[in-house]
Parts: C-alpha cells; sequence; structure tokens
C-alpha cells in the first residue's frame, strides 16, 4: 500500500472537495507533511483521522467537538461522544414526531375541505377553542400577513400556515349587525398554549369559496337566518380562513368560513 497520497488523491477517493481538506488543515485536525514543491501528503494517520471526522460530522458533531477529540481519543471519550449524539437523536426523533403529526392534521384538513358544503348555514357545536389573539385591527390583507408573523412568534414550535384552519380574524358583533362586514377588531391563531379561549357552545357557521370580500354578502345571510330561525347571537363573529393566499393562488380555490355563537331566543 502506498505510503502517502497527495490531497487530490484524498479528495477523489472521499469524495471530499480540497478546500475542505484544507479547512481541516488551517483548524489543526488534519496535519499532512510537505514533500517536494510544497505538495500536501497524507498520511495513514491522517487517513484514519479523516475516517473519525467524516463519521463524527454525518453524526452532527461540530468541528469543535470533533477536534476536542481527536486531541484526547480514548475509551471513556469515545462512550461520552456517543452518548450525547444519543440524546440529540432522541430530541430530533421528538421534533420529527411532532412535525408528522402536525403535517398529516393540516393533509386531512385539506382533504375536507373538498367536501364542504358552500354558502348552505349549518349548526355545530364547538367545543372551547385554546388561542393566541391580538387586538388590533387591519384594512388590507397585506397587513393581516405581519399580525400572523406576531401571532406565530407567541409560540415558537409553532409550524408554518399552509393547509391549516387555524388563523382568523374577528369581526366585532356592532360592526357585523351594521353591516360593516370587513371591519376587523384582531386577528387569532388556534394553539392549545394559547392564553385566549374561544368559548365552546351552539355555532351557526357559513363556508364559501372566493374572496373575503364576499362576507358582504355572506354574513347578513347568516344575521338573517339566526333572526329567522330564533337564535340570538351571543359572540363577535369569527372569520377562519381554511384555504387562503398561503396554500393556493387561485382565489376561486379560497375557503372561508364565518361562525357566530348563538342561543336559543
Amino acid at each position: 500500500m502506498k505510503e502517502y497520497f497527495k490531497i487530490g488523491e484524498i479528495s477523489k477517493l472521499y469524495h471530499i472537495g480540497t478546500d475542505s481538506l484544507r479547512y481541516y488543515e488551517k483548524i489543526g485536525i488534519l496535519k499532512p507533511r510537505r514533500g517536494e514543491n510544497q505538495y500536501r501528503l497524507y498520511r495513514m494517520e491522517d487517513i484514519w483521522r479523516l475516517n473519525v471526522i467524516r463519521e463524527l460530522r454525518e453524526l452532527g458533531f461540530s468541528m469543535e467537538q470533533i477536534g476536542s477529540y481527536l486531541k484526547d481519543h480514548t475509551v471513556d471519550r469515545a462512550r461520552s461522544l456517543l452518548e450525547d449524539e444519543l440524546s440529540m437523536i432522541e430530541e430530533k426523533e421528538k421534533q420529527l414526531h411532532a412535525l408528522k403529526k402536525n403535517v398529516e392534521e393540516r393533509v386531512r384538513v385539506l382533504t375536507e375541505c373538498a367536501d364542504k358544503e358552500m354558502g348552505k348555514v349549518k349548526l355545530l357545536r364547538l367545543p372551547d377553542r385554546r388561542c393566541h389573539y391580538i387586538a388590533e385591527g387591519y384594512q388590507q390583507d397585506e397587513e393581516m400577513d405581519v399580525l400572523i408573523k406576531r401571532l406565530m412568534n407567541k409560540n415558537p414550535k409553532t409550524l408554518y400556515i399552509i393547509g391549516s384552519n387555524r388563523i382568523g380574524s374577528v369581526i366585532t358583533a356592532k360592526s357585523a349587525r351594521a353591516h360593516r362586514c370587513r371591519e376587523y377588531s384582531g386577528v387569532f391563531m388556534i394553539d392549545e398554549e394559547g392564553d385566549t379561549v374561544i368559548s365552546g357552545g351552539d355555532y351557526l357557521t357559513l363556508c364559501y369559496h372566493g374572496s373575503c370580500e364576499q362576507n358582504y354578502r355572506f354574513l347578513p345571510q347568516l344575521l338573517e337566518y339566526a333572526g329567522e330561525h330564533h337564535y340570538r347571537m351571543v359572540s363577535d363573529v369569527f372569520e377562519i380562513l381554511w384555504v387562503d393566499i398561503h396554500v393556493s393562488e387561485k382565489e376561486e380555490e379560497h375557503i372561508t368560513e364565518l361562525q357566530i355563537r348563538v342561543e336559543r331566543q
């Protein structure tokens, strides 16, 4: 077997760029000899070190951790290093499990959207829903995007909102009765760790396709239904976005749901 290998040979053998090999040398974890014309010559010891570096990098260790280990590599040190990595892997498994659960839920939500009946009032019994809430109104949809970001910052574990029915806005009962159907008083994000509660109970709900401008058509329809069927409005209006611009650029695919908690008169 050859005693020395040039940098190009090592790069090709291990599929590692020569820049990376030079970097390892710069930080002192590889120390090739210099031959004629100052060519780098890698010995078997360097190859052993490179094997260790590659394995520990694949396990997710930092260059600082790898350098420390190579300066003091013993059985106890190796076991301690791997125990640390095992803990990291277990934490990543928890994160992946949470991500999988979240994505499965959003797939379920988007699948349900296909079965939603548009333009028809329904009476649903909904449970208490915890949420994060910001009591700030807005006029333009672009302003809501900023408020959504602020809502998501309330819980760093919140994942992206594609395919979620957890984002919504509030229209006060007063505004709704005055037919100011897009006069928003706040925004919310349903989250089991939220510090605000949307009370459960009987809700009249109505879904529609298209722009939220259609609140001017469907919110009066919802209030008219309540009056005709002897329901009393006991909450503000909750506007839930099932499908919005984050899911589809096609406005005709957007789905909004209006919800009002009611009691029998």
